[in-house]
Protein backbone atom coordinates (compact mmCIF):
# COMPACT_ATOMS: atom_id res chain seq x y z
CA UNK A 1 0.00 0.00 0.00
CA UNK A 2 1.51 3.10 -1.08
CA UNK A 3 1.60 6.09 1.46
CA UNK A 4 -2.00 7.90 2.42
CA UNK A 5 -1.98 11.26 0.47
CA UNK A 6 -2.02 13.88 2.87
CA UNK A 7 -5.19 14.72 4.03
CA UNK A 8 -7.82 17.28 3.04
CA UNK A 9 -7.96 20.80 4.08
CA UNK A 10 -11.08 20.15 6.03
CA UNK A 11 -11.80 18.47 9.95
CA UNK A 12 -13.20 15.01 9.90
CA UNK A 13 -16.70 14.11 10.54
CA UNK A 14 -16.80 11.63 13.89
CA UNK A 15 -19.08 8.74 13.34
CA UNK A 16 -21.28 9.78 15.99
CA UNK A 17 -22.28 13.28 14.05
CA UNK A 18 -23.47 11.31 11.21
CA UNK A 19 -26.14 9.07 13.18
CA UNK A 20 -27.62 11.73 14.64
CA UNK A 21 -28.76 12.64 11.63
CA UNK A 22 -32.33 11.46 12.12
CA UNK A 23 -33.63 12.74 8.41
CA UNK A 24 -30.66 10.02 7.01
CA UNK A 25 -32.34 7.22 9.54
CA UNK A 26 -28.67 5.34 9.76
CA UNK A 27 -28.26 2.84 12.24
CA UNK A 28 -24.73 1.10 13.54
CA UNK A 29 -24.90 -2.35 13.85
CA UNK A 30 -21.45 -3.72 14.03
CA UNK A 31 -17.89 -2.70 15.07
CA UNK A 32 -16.59 0.28 17.40
CA UNK A 33 -19.15 3.46 17.85
CA UNK A 34 -16.44 6.03 17.19
CA UNK A 35 -14.88 6.71 13.78
CA UNK A 36 -13.74 9.84 12.27
CA UNK A 37 -14.96 10.04 8.38
CA UNK A 38 -12.38 11.76 6.03
CA UNK A 39 -14.81 11.34 2.84
CA UNK A 40 -17.50 9.56 1.17
CA UNK A 41 -16.85 6.83 -1.78
CA UNK A 42 -19.45 4.75 -3.33
CA UNK A 43 -18.50 1.58 -5.21
CA UNK A 44 -19.87 -1.77 -5.74
CA UNK A 45 -16.53 -3.72 -6.66
CA UNK A 46 -15.98 -6.73 -5.22
CA UNK A 47 -12.39 -5.51 -4.06
CA UNK A 48 -12.69 -1.82 -3.72
CA UNK A 49 -8.94 -1.67 -2.12
CA UNK A 50 -6.94 -0.08 -5.03
CA UNK A 51 -8.96 3.04 -5.44
CA UNK A 52 -9.57 3.29 -1.55
CA UNK A 53 -7.36 6.41 -0.42
CA UNK A 54 -8.50 6.06 4.24
CA UNK A 55 -10.00 7.07 5.71
CA UNK A 56 -13.59 6.86 3.81
CA UNK A 57 -17.13 5.91 4.62
CA UNK A 58 -17.35 3.00 1.75
CA UNK A 59 -21.04 2.78 0.50
CA UNK A 60 -22.26 0.00 -0.74
CA UNK A 61 -25.37 -2.27 -1.89
CA UNK A 62 -23.33 -5.26 -2.21
CA UNK A 63 -24.35 -6.69 -5.85
CA UNK A 64 -21.00 -8.12 -5.90
CA UNK A 65 -20.56 -9.21 -1.87
CA UNK A 66 -19.34 -12.73 -2.02
CA UNK A 67 -16.82 -13.55 0.74
CA UNK A 68 -17.86 -10.41 3.31
CA UNK A 69 -15.04 -11.66 5.66
CA UNK A 70 -12.01 -11.25 3.05
CA UNK A 71 -14.21 -7.96 1.90
CA UNK A 72 -13.81 -6.45 5.39
CA UNK A 73 -10.51 -7.57 5.88
CA UNK A 74 -9.56 -5.51 3.02
CA UNK A 75 -11.43 -2.44 3.54
CA UNK A 76 -9.35 -2.35 7.30
CA UNK A 77 -6.58 -3.24 5.41
CA UNK A 78 -7.26 -0.52 3.49
CA UNK A 79 -7.79 2.49 5.92
CA UNK A 80 -11.72 3.03 5.50
CA UNK A 81 -13.18 4.56 8.15
CA UNK A 82 -17.10 2.78 8.06
CA UNK A 83 -19.10 0.91 5.65
CA UNK A 84 -22.74 1.58 4.94
CA UNK A 85 -24.74 -0.95 3.64
CA UNK A 86 -27.67 -0.01 1.17
CA UNK A 87 -30.78 -2.87 2.39
CA UNK A 88 -32.50 -2.93 -1.19
CA UNK A 89 -32.73 -3.65 -4.08
CA UNK A 90 -29.80 -5.85 -3.74
CA UNK A 91 -30.76 -7.44 -0.24
CA UNK A 92 -33.56 -6.97 2.24
CA UNK A 93 -31.55 -6.92 4.94
CA UNK A 94 -27.71 -6.80 5.81
CA UNK A 95 -25.99 -9.82 5.11
CA UNK A 96 -25.54 -11.51 8.69
CA UNK A 97 -22.16 -12.67 7.83
CA UNK A 98 -21.12 -8.84 6.65
CA UNK A 99 -22.09 -8.22 10.86
CA UNK A 100 -20.19 -10.60 12.03
CA UNK A 101 -16.97 -9.58 9.65
CA UNK A 102 -17.62 -6.06 11.22
CA UNK A 103 -17.44 -6.85 14.32
CA UNK A 104 -14.50 -9.51 14.08
CA UNK A 105 -11.97 -6.59 12.21
CA UNK A 106 -13.27 -3.71 14.38
CA UNK A 107 -14.51 -1.81 10.96
CA UNK A 108 -18.54 0.17 12.02
CA UNK A 109 -21.00 -0.93 9.92
CA UNK A 110 -24.06 1.30 9.05
CA UNK A 111 -27.35 -0.11 7.99
CA UNK A 112 -28.41 2.45 5.26
CA UNK A 113 -32.56 2.58 4.92
CA UNK A 114 -33.98 2.47 1.48
CA UNK A 115 -34.97 5.81 1.67
CA UNK A 116 -31.91 7.23 2.41
CA UNK A 117 -30.04 7.37 -1.37
CA UNK A 118 -26.14 7.52 -0.95
CA UNK A 119 -25.87 11.00 -2.54
CA UNK A 120 -27.97 12.72 0.02
CA UNK A 121 -25.33 10.98 2.75
CA UNK A 122 -22.07 12.47 0.76
CA UNK A 123 -23.89 15.95 1.30
CA UNK A 124 -25.01 15.41 4.66
CA UNK A 125 -21.11 14.74 5.32
CA UNK A 126 -19.93 17.58 3.06
CA UNK A 127 -22.12 19.72 5.17
CA UNK A 128 -20.76 18.38 8.55
CA UNK A 129 -17.57 18.75 6.87
CA UNK A 130 -18.48 22.88 6.10
CA UNK A 131 -20.09 23.24 9.95
CA UNK A 132 -16.86 21.78 11.53
CA UNK A 133 -14.61 23.81 9.24
CA UNK A 134 -16.11 26.79 9.64
CA UNK A 135 -16.03 26.23 13.90
CA UNK A 136 -12.53 25.42 13.21
CA UNK A 137 -11.55 28.71 11.51
CA UNK A 138 -13.76 30.80 13.79
CA UNK A 139 -11.87 29.04 16.77
CA UNK A 140 -8.24 29.50 14.96
CA UNK A 141 -9.13 33.20 14.73
CA UNK A 142 -10.34 34.13 18.17
CA UNK A 143 -6.98 32.07 19.35
CA UNK A 144 -4.97 34.41 16.82
CA UNK A 145 -6.40 37.67 18.05
CA UNK A 146 -5.92 36.38 21.79
CA UNK A 147 -2.09 35.25 20.88
CA UNK A 148 -1.10 38.82 19.21
CA UNK A 149 -2.81 41.08 22.00
CA UNK A 150 -0.45 38.67 24.09
CA UNK A 151 2.72 39.18 22.42
CA UNK A 152 1.77 42.96 23.21
CA UNK A 153 2.11 42.72 26.50
CA UNK A 154 4.89 43.77 29.17
CA UNK A 155 5.47 40.09 29.50
CA UNK A 156 4.92 38.64 26.25
CA UNK A 157 6.45 35.37 26.34
CA UNK A 158 4.88 34.28 29.64
CA UNK A 159 1.11 35.69 28.55
CA UNK A 160 1.35 34.08 24.82
CA UNK A 161 1.80 30.94 26.97
CA UNK A 162 -0.85 31.44 29.19
CA UNK A 163 -3.66 31.98 25.93
CA UNK A 164 -2.04 29.10 24.55
CA UNK A 165 -2.66 26.91 27.39
CA UNK A 166 -6.18 28.23 27.45
CA UNK A 167 -7.06 27.81 24.00
CA UNK A 168 -5.71 24.07 23.74
CA UNK A 169 -6.99 23.26 27.46
CA UNK A 170 -4.01 22.08 28.20
CA UNK A 171 -0.10 23.03 29.56
CA UNK A 172 2.16 25.07 27.47
CA UNK A 173 5.91 25.05 27.95
CA UNK A 174 9.01 26.72 26.88
CA UNK A 175 11.38 24.40 27.00
CA UNK A 176 15.75 24.63 26.43
CA UNK A 177 17.31 21.63 23.76
CA UNK A 178 17.66 19.78 27.07
CA UNK A 179 14.34 19.94 28.60
CA UNK A 180 14.70 22.38 31.21
CA UNK A 181 11.55 24.45 31.84
CA UNK A 182 12.08 28.34 31.48
CA UNK A 183 7.98 29.01 31.35
CA UNK A 184 5.24 27.41 31.83
CA UNK A 185 1.38 27.72 31.52
CA UNK A 186 -1.84 25.88 32.57
CA UNK A 187 -2.10 22.34 34.55
CA UNK A 188 0.91 20.30 35.62
CA UNK A 189 0.81 17.02 33.57
CA UNK A 190 1.71 13.59 35.12
CA UNK A 191 5.78 13.35 35.87
CA UNK A 192 5.93 10.43 32.81
CA UNK A 193 4.18 13.36 30.46
CA UNK A 194 6.57 15.91 31.66
CA UNK A 195 9.41 13.44 30.58
CA UNK A 196 8.42 12.70 27.59
CA UNK A 197 8.09 16.54 26.64
CA UNK A 198 11.63 16.49 27.97
CA UNK A 199 12.22 13.77 25.19
CA UNK A 200 10.89 15.39 22.39
CA UNK A 201 12.32 18.63 22.69
CA UNK A 202 15.74 16.98 22.21
CA UNK A 203 13.87 15.14 19.03
CA UNK A 204 13.17 18.52 17.31
CA UNK A 205 16.32 19.81 18.88
CA UNK A 206 19.25 20.36 16.19
CA UNK A 207 22.49 18.98 17.32
CA UNK A 208 20.82 17.33 20.46
CA UNK A 209 18.28 14.39 19.80
CA UNK A 210 18.39 11.22 20.88
CA UNK A 211 16.84 8.21 18.86
CA UNK A 212 13.39 8.84 18.78
CA UNK A 213 11.45 6.52 21.07
CA UNK A 214 8.83 3.61 19.84
CA UNK A 215 5.49 5.94 18.75
CA UNK A 216 7.07 9.43 18.56
CA UNK A 217 6.00 10.85 15.41
CA UNK A 218 7.76 13.04 13.73
CA UNK A 219 6.90 15.30 10.16
CA UNK A 220 8.95 14.33 7.00
CA UNK A 221 8.83 15.06 3.30
CA UNK A 222 6.07 12.99 1.25
CA UNK A 223 8.23 10.55 -0.49
CA UNK A 224 11.57 10.41 2.20
CA UNK A 225 13.02 6.93 3.16
CA UNK A 226 13.20 6.39 6.92
CA UNK A 227 16.42 8.47 7.93
CA UNK A 228 19.53 5.51 9.87
CA UNK A 229 20.26 7.07 13.53
CA UNK A 230 23.21 7.99 12.76
CA UNK A 231 21.64 9.88 9.94
CA UNK A 232 19.19 10.93 12.23
CA UNK A 233 21.50 12.76 14.54
CA UNK A 234 23.38 14.95 11.96
CA UNK A 235 20.22 15.67 9.65
CA UNK A 236 18.01 18.61 9.97
CA UNK A 237 15.41 18.77 13.08
CA UNK A 238 12.14 17.74 12.46
CA UNK A 239 9.39 20.53 12.34
CA UNK A 240 7.62 19.11 15.18
CA UNK A 241 6.86 15.67 16.98
CA UNK A 242 4.11 14.32 18.30
CA UNK A 243 3.23 11.36 21.67
CA UNK A 244 0.92 10.14 23.62
CA UNK A 245 1.36 9.05 27.67
CA UNK A 246 -1.16 7.74 29.75
CA UNK A 247 -3.76 9.22 27.15
CA UNK A 248 -2.13 12.67 27.33
CA UNK A 249 -1.47 14.17 24.13
CA UNK A 250 2.48 15.61 23.57
CA UNK A 251 3.28 17.22 20.79
CA UNK A 252 6.84 19.69 20.45
CA UNK A 253 7.83 22.50 17.56
CA UNK A 254 11.24 24.23 17.64
CA UNK A 255 12.00 27.93 17.56
CA UNK A 256 12.89 29.73 15.05
CA UNK A 257 16.88 31.28 15.23
CA UNK A 258 19.75 29.90 17.18
CA UNK A 259 18.32 30.14 20.53
CA UNK A 260 17.66 26.08 20.73
CA UNK A 261 14.48 26.74 22.28
CA UNK A 262 10.93 24.47 21.74
CA UNK A 263 7.24 25.21 22.03
CA UNK A 264 6.35 22.05 24.19
CA UNK A 265 2.38 21.02 24.58
CA UNK A 266 0.25 18.44 26.27
CA UNK A 267 -3.51 18.09 26.45
CA UNK A 268 -6.16 15.68 27.28
CA UNK A 269 -7.66 15.57 23.56
CA UNK A 270 -6.07 17.00 20.52
CA UNK A 271 -9.12 19.11 18.78
CA UNK A 272 -8.84 20.42 14.90
CA UNK A 273 -7.18 23.47 14.75
CA UNK A 274 -4.89 22.73 17.19
CA UNK A 275 -1.96 22.39 15.31
CA UNK A 276 -2.75 25.79 13.46
CA UNK A 277 -2.98 27.71 16.75
CA UNK A 278 0.54 26.09 17.97
CA UNK A 279 1.87 27.50 14.21
CA UNK A 280 0.96 30.69 15.14
CA UNK A 281 2.54 30.48 18.62
CA UNK A 282 5.55 29.44 16.87
CA UNK A 283 5.96 32.49 15.09
CA UNK A 284 5.33 35.05 17.97
CA UNK A 285 7.33 33.02 20.20
CA UNK A 286 10.66 32.73 17.65
CA UNK A 287 9.95 36.45 17.07
CA UNK A 288 9.94 37.39 20.83
CA UNK A 289 12.13 35.17 22.19
CA UNK A 290 15.12 35.74 19.06
CA UNK A 291 18.15 38.17 19.97
CA UNK A 292 17.45 41.34 17.89
CA UNK A 293 20.52 43.35 17.68
CA UNK A 294 21.75 45.80 14.80
CA UNK A 295 24.87 47.07 13.43
CA UNK A 296 24.84 49.94 16.17
CA UNK A 297 23.82 47.80 18.40
CA UNK A 298 26.88 45.29 17.95
CA UNK A 299 29.21 48.03 17.34
CA UNK A 300 28.10 49.21 21.27
CA UNK A 301 28.36 45.86 22.55
CA UNK A 302 31.91 45.94 21.10
CA UNK A 303 33.29 49.19 22.75
CA UNK A 304 31.81 47.57 26.27
CA UNK A 305 33.80 44.40 25.89
CA UNK A 306 37.03 46.31 25.19
CA UNK A 307 36.30 48.21 28.11
CA UNK A 308 35.82 44.46 30.27
CA UNK A 309 39.40 43.93 29.04
CA UNK A 310 41.23 46.85 29.87
CA UNK A 311 40.88 49.71 26.82
CA UNK A 312 40.39 52.88 28.84
CA UNK A 313 37.24 54.68 28.08
CA UNK A 314 38.15 57.05 26.31
CA UNK A 315 39.58 55.12 23.62
CA UNK A 316 36.22 53.59 23.21
CA UNK A 317 34.09 56.56 23.54
CA UNK A 318 34.74 56.77 19.48
CA UNK A 319 33.09 53.28 19.08
CA UNK A 320 30.28 54.27 20.60
CA UNK A 321 29.17 56.87 17.94
CA UNK A 322 26.00 59.32 18.71
CA UNK A 323 25.78 57.59 22.55
CA UNK A 324 28.18 59.75 24.02
CA UNK A 325 25.99 59.46 27.12
CA UNK A 326 24.43 56.39 29.24
CA UNK A 327 22.07 56.09 31.24
CA UNK A 328 21.35 53.01 33.64
CA UNK A 329 18.13 51.67 34.52
CA UNK A 330 17.76 49.23 37.55
CA UNK A 331 14.15 47.58 37.38
CA UNK A 332 12.48 44.87 39.50
CA UNK A 333 9.00 43.28 39.14
CA UNK A 334 6.63 44.99 40.75
CA UNK A 335 4.92 41.20 41.95
CA UNK A 336 8.38 40.01 43.56
CA UNK A 337 8.81 37.44 40.86
CA UNK A 338 12.54 36.94 39.60
CA UNK A 339 13.04 38.51 36.21
CA UNK A 340 14.43 35.15 34.13
CA UNK A 341 16.70 36.28 30.65
CA UNK A 342 13.39 36.33 28.25
CA UNK A 343 11.63 38.10 30.85
CA UNK A 344 14.59 40.65 31.49
CA UNK A 345 14.95 40.60 27.41
CA UNK A 346 11.80 41.76 27.08
CA UNK A 347 12.31 44.94 29.53
CA UNK A 348 15.12 46.05 27.45
CA UNK A 349 13.48 45.76 23.83
CA UNK A 350 10.80 47.97 25.25
CA UNK A 351 13.57 50.57 26.65
CA UNK A 352 15.23 50.56 23.58
CA UNK A 353 18.51 48.43 24.47
CA UNK A 354 19.56 45.44 23.99
CA UNK A 355 22.24 45.60 26.60
CA UNK A 356 20.59 43.84 29.46
CA UNK A 357 22.10 41.76 32.60
CA UNK A 358 19.47 39.62 34.29
CA UNK A 359 22.22 38.10 36.73
CA UNK A 360 21.12 39.82 39.39
CA UNK A 361 18.25 40.47 41.89
CA UNK A 362 17.85 43.26 39.61
CA UNK A 363 17.74 43.76 36.16
CA UNK A 364 20.38 46.83 34.54
CA UNK A 365 19.94 47.68 31.34
CA UNK A 366 21.99 50.36 29.73
CA UNK A 367 20.25 52.70 27.57
CA UNK A 368 21.38 55.59 25.32
CA UNK A 369 17.59 57.18 24.76
CA UNK A 370 16.46 58.82 27.90
CA UNK A 371 13.24 59.78 26.33
CA UNK A 372 12.74 55.64 26.30
CA UNK A 373 12.63 55.84 29.93
CA UNK A 374 8.92 55.06 30.58
CA UNK A 375 6.79 53.27 33.39
CA UNK A 376 6.25 49.96 32.08
CA UNK A 377 3.80 47.76 33.60
CA UNK A 378 4.67 44.61 35.78
CA UNK A 379 8.22 46.45 36.64
CA UNK A 380 9.26 49.13 39.56
CA UNK A 381 12.14 50.70 37.84
CA UNK A 382 15.11 53.28 38.78
CA UNK A 383 17.23 55.15 36.52
CA UNK A 384 20.45 57.09 36.80
CA UNK A 385 21.21 60.48 35.47
CA UNK A 386 22.52 60.20 31.60
CA UNK A 387 26.51 59.90 32.14
CA UNK A 388 29.89 59.73 30.02
CA UNK A 389 31.24 56.19 29.72
CA UNK A 390 33.83 56.40 32.24
CA UNK A 391 30.98 57.74 34.59
CA UNK A 392 29.02 54.18 34.28
CA UNK A 393 30.15 52.50 37.80
CA UNK A 394 28.50 56.07 39.53
CA UNK A 395 25.59 55.86 37.39
CA UNK A 396 24.90 52.39 38.37
CA UNK A 397 25.19 52.95 42.14
CA UNK A 398 22.81 56.10 41.08
CA UNK A 399 20.47 53.76 39.76
CA UNK A 400 20.21 51.41 42.37
CA UNK A 401 19.29 54.17 44.35
CA UNK A 402 16.43 55.01 42.27
CA UNK A 403 15.01 52.27 42.36
CA UNK A 404 15.24 51.29 45.79
CA UNK A 405 13.34 55.10 46.01
CA UNK A 406 10.70 53.76 43.52
CA UNK A 407 10.08 50.22 45.70
CA UNK A 408 9.98 53.08 49.14
CA UNK A 409 7.20 55.23 47.61
CA UNK A 410 5.41 52.88 45.40
CA UNK A 411 5.92 54.69 41.90
CA UNK A 412 6.69 52.73 38.25
CA UNK A 413 9.64 54.73 37.97
CA UNK A 414 12.21 57.21 39.62
CA UNK A 415 14.82 58.77 38.23
CA UNK A 416 18.10 60.43 39.67
CA UNK A 417 18.19 63.95 39.60
CA UNK A 418 21.29 65.81 40.09
CA UNK A 419 21.83 68.16 42.46
CA UNK A 420 21.08 71.75 41.67
CA UNK A 421 20.81 74.99 42.91
CA UNK A 422 22.19 76.72 46.30
CA UNK A 423 24.53 73.54 46.56
CA UNK A 424 26.18 74.75 43.35
CA UNK A 425 26.96 77.58 44.29
CA UNK A 426 29.88 76.21 46.65
CA UNK A 427 33.11 74.52 44.28
CA UNK A 428 33.08 70.97 44.51
CA UNK A 429 36.76 70.32 45.69
CA UNK A 430 35.29 72.87 48.97
CA UNK A 431 32.37 71.00 49.12
CA UNK A 432 34.02 67.34 48.74
CA UNK A 433 36.46 68.03 51.59
CA UNK A 434 33.84 69.53 54.09
CA UNK A 435 31.57 66.81 53.81
CA UNK A 436 34.86 64.71 53.84
CA UNK A 437 35.33 66.27 57.45
CA UNK A 438 31.71 66.62 58.43
CA UNK A 439 30.75 62.54 57.38
CA UNK A 440 33.95 60.94 58.62
CA UNK A 441 32.80 58.97 61.62
CA UNK A 442 30.11 57.33 59.89
CA UNK A 443 30.72 53.79 58.00
CA UNK A 444 29.56 53.15 54.35
CA UNK A 445 26.13 51.66 55.94
CA UNK A 446 25.40 53.77 57.68
CA UNK A 447 26.03 57.11 55.96
CA UNK A 448 23.98 55.01 52.72
CA UNK A 449 21.27 54.52 55.49
CA UNK A 450 21.27 58.01 56.71
CA UNK A 451 21.11 59.34 52.82
CA UNK A 452 18.28 57.14 52.17
CA UNK A 453 16.67 58.04 55.46
CA UNK A 454 16.60 61.86 54.47
CA UNK A 455 16.31 61.74 51.11
CA UNK A 456 12.64 59.93 51.82
CA UNK A 457 11.86 62.62 54.53
CA UNK A 458 12.54 60.44 57.56
CA UNK A 459 10.25 57.44 57.20
CA UNK A 460 11.31 54.94 58.38
CA UNK A 461 9.22 51.99 57.27
CA UNK A 462 9.56 53.45 53.31
CA UNK A 463 13.39 53.57 54.33
CA UNK A 464 13.57 50.25 55.23
CA UNK A 465 11.78 49.13 51.82
CA UNK A 466 14.34 50.86 50.11
CA UNK A 467 17.11 49.53 52.04
CA UNK A 468 15.64 45.96 52.40
CA UNK A 469 16.11 45.58 56.13
CA UNK A 470 13.94 45.79 58.87
CA UNK A 471 12.38 49.26 60.12
CA UNK A 472 14.26 48.41 63.30
CA UNK A 473 17.37 48.45 61.92
CA UNK A 474 16.83 51.82 60.19
CA UNK A 475 16.20 52.95 63.31
CA UNK A 476 19.18 51.77 65.14
CA UNK A 477 21.67 53.04 62.56
CA UNK A 478 19.87 56.15 62.19
CA UNK A 479 20.56 56.61 66.32
CA UNK A 480 23.97 55.11 66.04
CA UNK A 481 24.74 58.52 63.36
CA UNK A 482 22.83 60.95 65.55
CA UNK A 483 25.19 59.51 68.31
CA UNK A 484 28.70 59.44 66.16
CA UNK A 485 28.02 63.21 64.79
CA UNK A 486 26.90 64.31 67.90
CA UNK A 487 23.98 65.80 66.24
CA UNK A 488 20.34 66.21 65.96
CA UNK A 489 18.72 64.83 63.29
CA UNK A 490 14.77 66.42 64.37
CA UNK A 491 16.71 69.80 63.37
CA UNK A 492 15.68 70.80 60.09
CA UNK A 493 18.92 72.75 59.49
CA UNK A 494 21.16 69.87 60.94
CA UNK A 495 19.33 67.41 58.17
CA UNK A 496 19.76 69.84 55.30
CA UNK A 497 23.69 70.38 56.32
CA UNK A 498 24.26 66.68 56.37
CA UNK A 499 22.10 66.18 52.96
CA UNK A 500 24.01 68.82 50.82
CA UNK A 501 27.39 66.91 52.53
CA UNK A 502 25.52 63.54 51.20
CA UNK A 503 24.69 65.17 47.87
CA UNK A 504 28.34 66.64 47.34
CA UNK A 505 30.33 63.70 48.42
CA UNK A 506 28.61 60.31 47.31
CA UNK A 507 28.43 60.64 43.92
CA UNK A 508 32.21 60.90 43.49
CA UNK A 509 33.38 58.82 45.05
CA UNK A 510 33.39 55.05 45.80
CA UNK A 511 31.69 53.45 49.22
CA UNK A 512 34.85 52.60 50.56
CA UNK A 513 35.56 56.45 51.03
CA UNK A 514 33.43 57.54 54.12
CA UNK A 515 35.69 57.71 57.07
Amino acid sequence: MPESPTAPPTPPVPLTALLAREELGLRRIAGPERADVLWVHASEMADPFPYLLGGELLLTAGVLLKDPDTYVARLVEAGAAALGFGVAPVHDTVPPALVVACDRHGLPLLEVPPRTTFTTIARAVWRLMAEARHRELRRVTRAQQALASAAARPDPVPAVLHQLAVHLAGRAALLTAGGEELHTAGSLPAPAARQALARLARVVSPGSRPDPAPGTRTAKAPGTRTATPAEARTAPAPVSATDTVGGTQLSAYPLGGAQGLVLALSANRREPGDHTVAGIAVVLLSLLTAPHQGADAAGRAGALVRMLLGADPEDVTPLLGAADRWTVVHGRRTDGTPADPLTAGALGTALGSALVDADRDAVRVLVTAPDRITPQTGWTLGASAPVPVAALPAADAQAARALGRAEATRTPLSVHRPATGLAELVPHDQAEAHARALLAPLTETLAETLRCWLSLHGGWDRTAVALQVHRNTVRQRIARCAALLDADLDDANVRMELWFALSALWPRVGSADFG
